[in-house]
């Protein structure tokens, strides 16, 4: 294999992600502005350009650092674990409805967020949507699902994020999701973005049996970072 392969194929999964941006953004404006009923929805489009922004910068930073991520994102990958698939199906969805759920409370008038708050989701965004960047671009197996990549010879990862915990990828997830609904102004957002939560913690417990008993170093990483989610916390 010339040197020139992996570059080529680093460049066409950056394509296709690129690609589902797009698909995505179309995807994001139908299910957020036709439960809203109009498009006259500040919330709405101050969050569809955060999200926009955040993503674009995310993939430079990660095209920089640690390209392969693209390729090793861009489907749950054969072996992954057939328990993990319910977890996966319920955060997504989680992550999902908080769009529509949001449309249908600015229409329906069903909240009233103070501004602070919106604002404070704004922030909670940035620092979340980072931390993943951060995550992604330190650990070349983050995959979407949980396995052992024997295939791309699997490591302990315990530089940036997972120097202070073990899952950083759930923990700004879920701010994410919590970020999400406080950005779209809506408190009957915050249930879907709960059901996020909800899928994400037994999945951290899930994914570190897999690790414990599959990945060598796994139990002796656990010993010397203490913390799953938030220090001090859990």
């Amino acid at each position: 294999m010339s040197e020139s392969q992996p570059a080529s194929s680093d460049r066409n999964a950056i394509a296709k992600s690129l690609v589902a941006l797009a698909v995505t953004l179309v995807v994001m404006g139908v299910v957020l502005f036709v439960p809203a009923g109009t498009l006259n929805w500040p919330h709405g489009w101050w969050f569809a350009i955060a999200f926009l922004v955040a993503t674009l910068v995310g993939v430079v930073v990660l095209w920089r650092v640690n390209p392969e991520i693209f390729a090793a994102r861009s489907k749950v990958q054969a072996g992954t674990k057939p328990l993990d698939y319910l977890f996966i199906t319920i955060a997504v969805g989680g992550y999902f409805l908080i769009l529509p759920v949001a449309g249908l409370d600015f229409r329906f008038g069903g909240s009233n967020v103070p501004d602070w708050l919106v604002w404070l989701g704004f922030i909670g965004f940035a620092l979340a949507y980072a931390g993943e960047v951060w995550a992604q671009a330190v650990n070349r197996h983050f995959e979407p699902g949980v396995r052992i990549q024997s295939d791309r010879g699997h490591t302990v990862i315990d530089t940036g994020p997972y120097a202070y915990i073990r899952h950083p990828g759930y923990s700004f997830g879920s701010l994410l999701a919590i970020s999400v609904a406080l950005m779209l102004g809506s408190w009957w957002a915050l249930l879907p973005a709960l059901l996020v939560i909800v899928a994400v913690v037994p999945r951290t417990l899930f994914e570190e049996k897999t690790l414990r008993t599959g990945l060598s170093g796994y139990a002796e990483y656990t010993q010397r970072v203490k913390w799953r989610w938030l220090p001090g916390v859990w």
